[in-house]
């Protein structure tokens, strides 16, 4: 997870960012993990692919790194002082806030089969922060 802070917001999210001209989607996603986890990595497979409106898309990959170790690097897309990069790490879900695994999911990572194990785990319990007044 690459955690990034912003005005007064911090969040994890996983790397990721535009897609350059003559990129495909999956190259796109082994250069920014280049650049913001300074490691290497080969796609196993896509898990996401989402349209918005105004045609944005996000699209998710599996990817394998081997034995390297993620270090914190540099996002290039981002203007300095505007927003950064702030730390990397290998996170727990019980170690990321409930907004940021929501994001987690929408990155489709419920295809995971340990992602997905962990997740039906979880019960019943509703954890929403905020009440429904």
């Amino acid at each position: 997870m690459v955690q990034h802070h912003h005005e007064d917001k911090i969040w994890w999210c996983l790397p990721g960012g535009g897609i350059e001209k003559g990129e495909t989607p999956a190259e796109a996603a082994l250069r920014e993990l280049e650049e913001e986890c300074c490691v290497s990595g080969v796609v196993i497979c896509q898990t996401n692919h989402l349209m918005y409106p105004a045609e944005y898309e996000i699209c998710t990959f599996l990817v394998d790194i081997g034995d390297q170790t993620p270090l914190l690097g540099q996002d290039p897309e981002v203007a300095t002082g505007k927003q950064a990069l702030v730390d990397v790490q290998w996170l727990h879900l019980s170690e990321i806030p409930e907004r940021d695994r929501a994001f987690l999911r929408a990155a489709g990572l419920l295809g995971i089969a340990e992602f997905f194990a962990e997740v039906t785990e979880w019960g019943d319990c509703i954890s929403y922060p905020r009440s429904r007044e």
